[in-house]
């Protein structure tokens, strides 16, 4: 049937009371804290939808303070739903319109006989303060203006129940344009009411403070709608359809929280410096702002929720965790460089999963119910991200130490004495470099500071031979800086083994082969100067000269720098210099420049004893431990100068069995150091054989120690020793 031109006017929306004709929202619709009286129109003037709207949406933006706009969806979805209404209305039956009809007309009647619980006395008095009284005669839109929402809602209530009575009993089966619009004024008062809860959502956190009465008249409004459309009607009637307003306050408390946290840091730039300051300050901005939001809604919101058996808390720290999580995933997609990586992954880690986070213990954040406040995948290409950058740093940062030591190579600066040894700054810098960054990532995730010691590890086994080379190619080596970097590499050794178990074992090995090289370049340096000492001994000059004082002073010289390094490597160090001396002398005596008989063999053989004596003083009071050396140059001195020639044997075995390492070559040379005759060469020469093989086959089975001092001894062949040689094969 086509719809007439014009139509006559439906119900006014106001009390059920007054039956005047529909009433159209004053332009100048004031809150509820406003001392002047409702506006009120001429008789006549007939309201159309694009009035109501414009109306409705003035009114929000008033209580929002935001821009004017409309909600499409809300006024799309009411449109759509009426037709559906007056498509399906013609087509019922008689008996369900019948049924219908009588059940709302029941329901109507009832609603102009008993005035709304909202209207009825002292108890039914709005959550603002205002009386019924007070609300009498004003308008739908006004009360809705004026927040007293759940007095609004009772007469939309109201009119829907009449509206659909009537509707039921055919009234407007001549004239559907006239219910088309009267159905289209109840949805939009319906969603003017539903703007006005997301305006009072979106004003809660806002500067003016939190007003409990209208987050009270929110939650009873809500019930109350709920209450009275529990669940779709069965012939799909729209205006009974429920309004899911607990959903659309969730959604406007979802939005609100994504509106507050996006002011956090708004104009600060992220993506500047590496040093990260802007997006310290942004994080620092957000959770003050987070943790002060939030502090709002446990004192001052959810109390008022509460009052009407609403669940505020649960809805606003979910909101705001969500909204947290995608601020932090869009700051996450612009960081750049280690340090924004890392402010990050501590922000969400530690700060935001804190306890403390919000200022008191019963406001903390509950780990469980929330979800991640990062996507793993996010997370991973976080820790990820921030690994790489983190190998370019920690290699950088080597850099920078060893060029800080070059600095004070190249500056000539002395090592320092810390507590009795030489201090180098090396190892401290590089233990702090290693500490600093494990500890950061031990905060994050125990993944990232394993991830982290390994970085460390590989960086240090770079850095070790490049400091090596730098420093022995440079002019600064000297006792003082080669103790200073054993003792650096002892120290690194020691601590890191101690403080990350499990983690710099395999450094061992470099930081320990480091020492030996600095050991090695201390000892070549006291063996250059010492070598030309050597060359005096075992000659006439020297039995006349007492030519061993200078040898040791630069022996004891040696050993006072050896008091500032650590006691494993100087006591190692101590005793290699004691070998090397003792092996030096003998190595002069096997390959003497004269050959001594008589009572020069005599005096030789004294002095050798005195000295050998004068050596093991020397290096026992310098705390040597090598006392196996003390046998080696007394059983040569005595071989030299024994006068009962039988006993030669007795010296020849003590000093094989004293020192393993001696080789047929060696007894040859000390047996060429006296003329003895063929046979007695040749019987003594013998038994020393047979005694090295029974040397050599103890040592074969792991009988004997390691000690090695004849072995590094080189034999000259000189005339003697061919025919002493030649004496024992002719025999």
């Amino acid at each position: 049937m086509p719809l007439p031109r014009s139509v006559t006017s439906g119900p006014e929306l106001h009390s059920p009371k007054e039956p005047t004709e529909t009433q159209i929202p004053a332009r100048g619709a004031r809150r509820a804290n406003s001392g002047d009286a409702p506006s009120t129109h001429r008789e006549g003037s007939r309201p159309g939808l694009g009035t109501l709207r414009r109306a409705f949406s003035r009114a929000s933006q008033r209580a929002s303070g935001r821009a004017p706009e409309e909600d499409p969806g809300l006024l799309r979805r009411s449109s759509r739903f009426l037709l559906r209404t007056l498509q399906r209305a013609p087509g019922r039956g008689p008996a369900a319109d019948q049924s219908r009809a009588t059940m709302v007309a029941s329901g109507a009647t009832h609603s102009q006989e008993v005035p709304s619980r909202a209207m009825d006395g002292a108890s039914q008095q709005s959550s603002t303060g205002v009386g019924p009284e007070e609300l009498e005669g004003k308008s739908v839109a006004d009360l809705i203006t004026e927040r007293h929402l759940l007095v609004a809602f009772e007469q939309l209530r109201h009119l829907e129940i009449r509206l659909v009575a009537e509707k039921a009993s055919r009234t407007f089966q001549e004239d559907p344009t006239g219910f088309a619009r009267r159905a289209m004024d109840v949805c939009l008062h319906y969603d003017g009411l539903a703007a006005e809860i997301g305006a009072i959502v979106r004003e809660t956190l806002g500067p003016d403070g939190v007003d409990s009465a209208a987050l009270v008249e929110l939650a009873r409004v809500v019930r109350a709608e709920e209450e009275a459309h529990p669940e779709p009607p069965a012939d799909g009637d729209f205006l009974s359809t429920p309004r899911h307003w607990r959903q659309h306050w969730e959604d406007s408390v979802r939005e609100s929280a994504r509106e507050r946290v996006q002011q956090a840091g708004v104009g600060e730039a992220l993506g500047a410096a590496e040093g990260a300051s802007g997006l310290a300050q942004i994080l620092a901005q957000l959770g003050s702002l987070v943790r002060q939001d939030l502090q709002k809604v446990r004192l001052e919101v959810h109390p008022a929720y509460a009052a009407a058996g609403f669940p505020a808390w649960e809805a606003y720290l979910r909101a705001f965790h969500g909204a947290v999580a995608q601020r932090l995933q869009e700051l996450a997609h612009d960081a750049r460089g280690c340090e924004q990586l890392y402010l990050l992954l501590d922000w969400a880690a530690n700060i935001y999963s804190s306890p403390d986070f919000l200022g008191a213990p019963d406001l903390a954040l509950p780990s469980e119910p929330l979800p991640p406040l990062l996507a793993p995948d996010v997370w991973a290409r976080l820790e990820s991200d921030y690994t790489s950058f983190l190998e370019t740093k920690i290699a950088s940062c080597f850099d920078g130490i060893l060029q800080l030591e070059q600095s004070r190579w190249a500056a000539a600066e002395v090592p320092d004495v810390l507590q009795g040894r030489y201090h180098s700054p090396l190892s401290m810098d590089v233990l702090m470099l290693v500490a600093e960054h494990v500890k950061a990532a031990g905060a994050i995730s125990a993944e990232l500071e394993a991830t982290t010691l390994r970085i460390c590890a590989r960086a240090l086994g770079l850095f070790l031979p490049r400091f090596e080379k730098a420093f022995l190619e440079s002019e600064a080596v000297s006792e003082p800086h080669l103790g200073a970097n054993i003792n650096a590499c002892e120290e690194l050794r020691t601590n890191l083994l101690a403080k990350f178990p499990g983690s710099f074992e395999e450094l061992e090995k470099p930081l320990v082969a480091a020492i030996c090289v600095f050991q090695k370049r201390l000892l070549q340096d006291l063996q250059r100067d010492l070598q030309p000492l050597f060359r005096v001994l075992c000659t006439r000059d020297w039995l006349t000269q007492d030519v061993l004082p200078p040898l040791m002073d630069k022996v004891l010289t040696f050993a006072r720098h050896l008091e500032h390094v650590a006691p494993p490597q100087a006591q190692e160090t101590l005793q290699e210099v004691h070998r090397f001396v003792v092996r030096e002398y003998l190595a002069q005596a096997l390959k003497p420049q004269e050959r001594f008989r008589g009572l020069d063999r005599v005096a030789g053989s004294q002095k050798m004893g005195l000295e050998a004596q004068a050596i093991g003083n020397t290096f026992q009071g310098l705390g040597s431990e090598a006392t196996w050396l003390g046998q080696a140059i007394p059983c040569v001195a005595d071989i030299l100068g024994e006068t009962y020639k039988d006993d030669i044997q007795r010296h020849l075995e003590t000093l094989i069995a004293s020192y393993p390492d001696i080789r047929r070559d060696h007894v040859l040379a000390i047996l060429a150091l006296r003329r003895l005759g063929r046979r007695r060469n040749q019987r003594l020469l013998q038994h020393a054989q047979a005694l090295l093989r029974a040397v050599a086959k103890a040592r074969g089975s792991g009988a004997a120690g390691g000690h090695v001092l004849f072995e590094e001894i080189e034999v000259p062949t000189s005339i003697d020793v061919l025919i002493t040689c030649l004496w024992c094969s002719w025999a």
